[in-house]
Order: C-alpha cells, then structure tokens, then sequence
C-alpha cells in the first residue's frame, strides 16, 4: 500500500514546473510527495511551497524546500494532497490527520488541487469513513447538538465521537480546536450537508471538500488512473 501511494505522488511531480507555488498537503501519501519533491529541489528545481501542518513543515524544512506563507503570497498555482475518501464528482472527505482545515484554506487558494491515493480511497458514496468536523471547545454539546440536526435536515444519522490520541487525552489540532468524527455510513447528498454544517456556530470547518479538487491520481495493481472533476 505505501509503494502505491509513493506511485501516485511520483506521477502528481510531472505536473511540478519551476517557478511554481505549492500548496504541500499532510498525511501519509503527501509526505511521500514532499520527499520526492525534495529530491527535485536539491538537484535544481526553483519552488516554493506553503505547508498544511506542522508536520509538512517539518518535513519540507527536512528536505530542502523553500516556505512561505498565504501571508506572503496571495495564489497557489498548485496544491497536491491525499484524501481519506474520493467520490466520482472528485467530493473529498479529509481530515483523518486532523489538518483539515489548513488543507482546506490552502487548497481554496489553489488554482489547481490534485489529490493522490491508493485506489482504496475510492468509493461510491462518501461516507464510510467518518466525517471529521473541526469545533472550539467552548459548548461542544450545543455544538453537537446542531450537528445532529443538521444531519436530520439531510436526512442522515450516525453517531458522533470526539476524537482522542493514542494516549487518550483529547485530540488538538494545530490551530488549537478540537475534532467530532462523525460516523454516518453514507452521505447521500455532500454539497447539502456541507452547506449546512458550515454556518454552525462552534463548527470551525468540516472535512467535506466541495468542488476543490481537479484531478484525482489513483494508484492500484494495474497502475495509475487519472481522474478529471467535470
């Protein structure tokens, strides 16, 4: 499986032009993207790239590549990044590294965003992977409250967890905010559950990418498919 998403990552590089501003994605395929773009800059390549966590950073800064800030610049030419769950209208659910909301404010000021994965990471429906919906601490059960009626306003139910790290505390992320994962099975309608979550109150952002990606490379047995948003 890590050979395959080193695959995808080699073939989202072909898209990489010198000059170019990049948005560097977080979890287990992108990091294979930034070592590999690593290894282009130290034998020339000029970019520079805006990290999604600060684990990427830590990574980009490791392997040579030049950083910078949406502070600094204004547009991504390019953002490449992994996905949790793909559908065939190219709707995301990220999250599952708890960065998605830098993800998403970094692939919003993308003109382009590829996303790279094995070929598990497609499916039908969204939703068999649990919905990641980034809250502040601060009245987290008027906050779940909300939620669950926004899920019955799309005709949906699950149930919902807060999110917690391998020793058991509560899960923060790197903005400071706290994760509910939502377990819903099957999301019938994303961009109507997306425009629902998004104005709750307490909901900072929620791991539904809407419309974002432009390209999906998936890597499989048979090698790479490519796949283009309509």
């Amino acid at each position: 499986m890590d050979e395959l998403k080193r695959q995808a990552a080699a073939r989202a590089l072909d898209f990489v032009q010198g000059g170019m501003r990049l948005g560097l994605g977080s979890g287990s395929t992108a990091k294979h993207f930034v070592e590999l773009l690593g290894a282009r800059v130290r034998d020339g390549l000029d970019v520079i790239g805006v990290p999604t966590s600060e684990a990427t950073r830590a990574d980009a800064i490791r392997c040579g590549i030049r950083l910078t800030t949406l502070d600094e610049i204004d547009r991504l030419d390019l953002t490449v990044d992994g996905a949790d769950e793909i559908d065939p209208d190219l709707n995301l659910i990220k999250g599952g590294g708890g960065a998605l909301l830098r993800e998403k404010i970094v692939a919003a000021a993308s003109d382009r965003m590829i996303v790279i994965a094995d070929d598990s990471k497609w499916v039908k429906t969204l939703g068999r992977f649990p919905l990641p919906i980034e809250v502040i601490p601060f009245g987290l059960g008027a906050t779940q409250r909300a939620i669950g009626k926004a899920f019955a306003e799309c005709g949906i139910s699950g149930q919902m967890a807060l999110r917690k790290d391998p020793d058991g505390h509560v899960f923060v992320t790197d903005c400071g905010h706290w994760i509910v994962d939502a377990h819903l099975g099957c999301i019938t309608d994303p961009p109507r559950l997306a425009q629902w979550l998004a104005p709750i109150p307490g909901v900072v952002e929620h791991g539904l990418f809407i419309g974002l990606a432009s390209v999906a490379m998936l890597a499989g047995l048979e090698g790479i498919r490519i796949f283009e948003r309509r």
